[in-house]
């Protein structure tokens, strides 16, 4: 796990972009070499596969393969994005560098702005780079700065709505290699503007190392702000991922964020909301299905700083063959803030044995004055729904797509890009109908 001997300092000081994120990497790469890598020993890390993560088996892509400037599509587009219907404006990232964007005339005017963090001449990038990732660092977090090639820069000035998503393409490719994506959004005072990040990789095949992902997502939301933001992950099966998600809210400011976990061979995502400004609000969601040996982590923080504000999570996961999926969140409700409301529901399917699921959520609360819960479940499919649906004629195998597609709806519902909700149940339909026939046996 500590074997980082591929990701020197020599290797940071190559890659491109301006003086300042050069500083910054290594600033990074210096605070790494004193920092502890995680172990499953840590309760952060409960659960979880990172014993088997050896860093000696990857190496930061080099500056010559982040991606030739000018590429308009990747590889890894997909059915997902092609469907997330009209946009205004796209983003190419490939390996962590943006390779392509683009954006209406109109946002233009409007003086939106969407570019690539090391190529963007936007002045305002030093100092807004990492003011919310770097409040919540670990050791990933740091490798992620040390090696930034760039990413995505998104900002919408204050009072600007921009009334459809913004698609940012996030593609990983090479055995053996480390990539570090980046998506940066700011929403400044009043705006409001829906963000859509995809994930995707390589299929390197069978008996190769695979592609490591480290990735950060931040997301400034402004006094007044609504800022509605998608994450869908179908990462190669021999791909791992470590994420970041952080997002700091100002004063009455809202944020959607929805997250939907499909692929990969370890995938872990910590998604975290700061509220800071009275009245804020943060609801959180999650879909997540695990098939074959997959194992979906996802750790969450619901921070309340400021009074009057209002948090919501709802996440909800299947697992399937041997496939293992972990919750771990927590609320924290500071003594300042009073007068908050906060939710945390957690639930999962198991749907064959073999398959496991663990939820863990937490409170941390220090005010007198809140209204806080949480609630966790994890078991099979009710047998009485799947009786009720036999009685009425359903074969075995329709009747458990019904559930489990039915057990998803809630969130489904709640995704900002409704455009995506019937290619990511079809998503969900071909991993039941792909599963193991051993563990399809198993679970009848």
């Amino acid at each position: 796990m500590t074997n980082t001997e591929h990701f020197t300092v020599d290797a940071a000081r190559a890659l491109p972009g301006p003086d300042w994120l050069s500083a910054r990497r290594l600033a990074a790469f210096e605070q790494l070499t004193g920092t502890e890598w995680p172990t499953e020993h840590e309760e952060i890390w409960r659960y979880s596969r990172i014993g088997e993560l050896d860093l000696g088996r990857f190496r930061p892509v080099p500056a010559d393969r982040l991606g030739e400037a000018g590429v308009d599509t990747a590889p890894g587009g997909g059915p997902i994005a092609a469907e997330a219907g009209q946009r205004a404006a796209l983003v190419v990232v490939r390996n962590g560098r943006v390779v392509h964007h683009t954006m209406s005339e109109e946002l233009e005017r409007k003086g939106v702005k969407v570019c690539g963090i090391a190529t963007c001449e936007a002045d305002e990038l030093e100092g807004v780079l990492g003011a919310t990732s770097d409040a919540s660092p670990d050791a990933f977090t740091l490798l992620h700065d040390a090696f930034l090639a760039g990413g995505a820069y998104i900002r919408v000035p204050r009072g600007v709505t921009v009334e459809h998503p913004i698609v940012v393409l996030h593609w990983s490719e090479g055995d053996g290699l480390a990539s570090f994506p980046h998506t940066l959004v700011v929403a400044e005072d009043g705006a409001q503007v829906t963000v859509f990040d995809r994930y995707g990789s390589a299929d390197v095949g069978a008996g190769s190392t695979g592609h490591l992902v480290d990735a950060v997502v931040e997301l400034q939301v402004g006094d007044g702000a609504n800022v509605r933001y998608l994450s869908v992950q179908e990462h190669a099966p021999r791909t791992w991922q470590v994420a970041l998600q952080r997002a700091h809210l100002g004063r009455d400011a809202t944020l959607q964020s929805s997250v939907v976990a499909l692929g990969g061979d370890y995938a872990r995502l910590r998604s975290e909301a700061r509220l800071d400004g009275r009245g804020a609000e943060s609801n959180l969601t999650a879909v997540y299905f695990g098939d074959g040996h997959q194992m979906l982590d996802f750790r969450t923080l619901q921070d309340h700083v400021a009074p009057n504000t209002r948090s919501d999570l709802l996440f909800k996961g299947a697992v399937e063959d041997h496939a293992k999926s972990v919750y771990s969140g927590l609320i924290r409700i500071r003594k300042e803030a009073q007068k908050t409301n906060a939710y945390q529901t957690n639930r999962n399917l198991v749907l064959t044995e073999g398959a496991e699921a663990y939820s863990v959520p937490n409170l941390e609360i220090e005010a007198d004055d809140v209204r806080c819960s949480h609630a966790s479940a994890v078991g099979p499919i009710d047998e009485d729904q799947l009786y009720y649906l036999a009685t009425r004629g359903v074969p075995p195998e329709e009747a458990e797509r019904l559930v489990v597609l039915g057990f998803f709806d809630d969130v489904f519902d709640r995704l900002p890009v409704r455009s995506l909700v019937a290619p990511l149940r079809r998503s969900v339909i071909e991993k039941l109908e792909h599963r193991d026939p051993v563990a399809r046996a198993g679970a009848r």
